[in-house]
């Protein structure tokens, strides 16, 4: 059985963008080569992602170019590379078609995920936070992998939407980068399995 990991870069409020539009590229965030670097290893090893439609548009708009363009850093095109070939699915009720080896979920998605993740096996990464709040509510979100800036947004879009209740988690692993930058690996309690 797969594993569903929500995976974003956070400020210590656990803010993910402080300004709509961010779309996870604020100038808030400290990003160097070596923590790009973690975020290749970490993907390569993805079975496959699942991602929303805000999310999917902005990766799609950006990755595919930056691999074919030989000015970009090395670190940037082996992302761009990972992302573009990567299995993905799009959950979107607005799409119908999507490129980079990609399909479409519009309709039943937590049963459709449900059967992705039971007939996957590996790490399945989930990138946007309505997407992870929807998996989350159905028992279905594995593991929580942040990335921690040290700055304090104050304001902005959080890391889940509104829970209802408190979520419990377990420490797997963490890790400092240069510039003060911590990743955060948890388990979700409860979590099917």
């Amino acid at each position: 059985m797969g594993r569903f990991v929500y995976w974003m870069n956070v400020s210590l409020d656990l803010r993910i963008e402080q300004t709509a539009g961010e779309n996870g590229g604020g100038q808030w965030m400290r990003i160097t080569e070596t923590l790009h670097q973690e975020f290749n290893d970490r993907a390569a090893q993805l079975t496959a992602m699942v991602q929303g439609r805000v999310v999917y548009e902005l990766m799609e708009s950006y990755w595919p170019l930056v691999w074919a363009d030989p000015s970009e850093p090395q670190v940037m095109r082996e992302y761009g590379r990972i992302w573009t070939t990567m299995p993905k699915i799009l959950v979107s009720t607005t799409r119908t078609s999507a490129g980079h080896n990609t399909r479409i979920v519009a309709d039943n998605v937590v049963s459709e995920l449900a059967e992705l993740r039971a007939g996957t096996d590996g790490r399945i990464g989930v990138g946007g936070a309505t997407l992870a709040t929807r998996l989350l509510a159905a028992g279905l979100l594995d593991e929580l992998l942040v990335f921690a800036h040290p700055v304090i947004l104050g304001t902005g879009r959080p890391l889940f939407d509104d829970l209802g209740s408190p979520v419990e988690l377990d420490l797997l692993e963490q890790q400092s980068f240069d510039q003060g930058v911590t990743m955060h690996r948890y388990a979700i309690r409860g979590a099917l399995v």
